[in-house]
């Protein structure tokens, strides 16, 4: 893996921190109605997306078990279709698919380096 590579993998896990904080105990009726932690999650999963679009091809077709198409769809979604971007799937995309994301990535990084 490349350090470029490994460095991406270090920011992806802090953005997955940051946004499961942000959602600590949250219930999904609370973060609906919250309109700033909504917006706040939501652009914490583009930037986890716009930084797996950084990830090298050589390490994307290695680890090819991440769906790396789909965390990168996940933010064109957010970026570029807000109006339509359903909040129940940003919920289910930090409570569900980031603390598998950040455990993937940290089990790379340990065996990679």
């Amino acid at each position: 893996m490349r350090r470029r590579d490994h460095i991406i993998f270090n920011k992806i896990i802090s953005e997955t921190d940051i946004c499961m904080e942000m959602l600590a105990d949250t219930s999904l009726k609370d973060f609906l109605v919250d309109e700033k932690l909504k917006r706040a999650c939501a652009m914490t999963v583009i930037n986890i997306g716009e930084l797996v679009k950084n990830i090298t091809e050589e390490t994307r077709t290695k680890y090819n078990h991440i769906s790396w198409k789909a965390i990168a769809g996940m933010r064109d979604i957010a970026a570029h279709a807000y109006q339509t971007l359903r909040m129940e799937d940003v919920y289910n995309t930090i409570i569900i698919d980031l603390p598998e994301l950040k455990k993937e990535l940290l089990k790379i990084l340990d065996t990679a380096f």
